[in-house]
């Protein structure tokens, strides 16, 4: 986390005038420091609570205004609403996708990890494997 932080961070410097103040205000400090690494976890973890209200949002006016036709053609007899038919189609494959999230994070949650994600950072010394 610490190396992938400062690594992230640090493309901000090439902003010309404002690279540096940029950094400095994602970090908090002079440096990445605990805070640093628990501001980003918290908006990690907030992100996709905002995406699934996006995606409500955009649902719930899809439901009220329906699609559009790109070629412009009215097609508007051939119109199939979207309740019932697409929205248990979109709760079906949510639920399917859903349901292999939770296993994956419930039986199996250092499936995709790294050991190296497990030691403590050493601001000092840079990791073998960042070149």
């Amino acid at each position: 986390s610490f190396w992938g932080a400062t690594v992230i961070t640090n493309l901000f410097t090439v902003i010309p005038k404002f690279g540096v103040k940029i950094v400095n205000l994602m970090w908090g400090a002079n440096h990445i420091c605990g805070a640093t690494l628990k501001r980003f976890f918290v908006l990690h973890f907030l992100m996709p609570f905002v995406l699934v209200l996006l995606m409500l949002v955009h649902l719930g006016l899809l439901h009220e205004t329906g699609s559009s036709n790109v070629l412009g053609v009215d097609s508007s007899c051939d119109l199939v609403p979207f309740y019932p038919y697409y929205f248990y189609k979109d709760l079906l494959g949510i639920s399917v996708y859903m349901m292999v999230l939770m296993s994956v994070c419930l039986l199996f949650p250092d499936l995709f990890g790294d050991p190296e994600n497990f030691l403590l950072a050493n601001p000092s010394e840079t990791p073998k494997h960042i070149q």
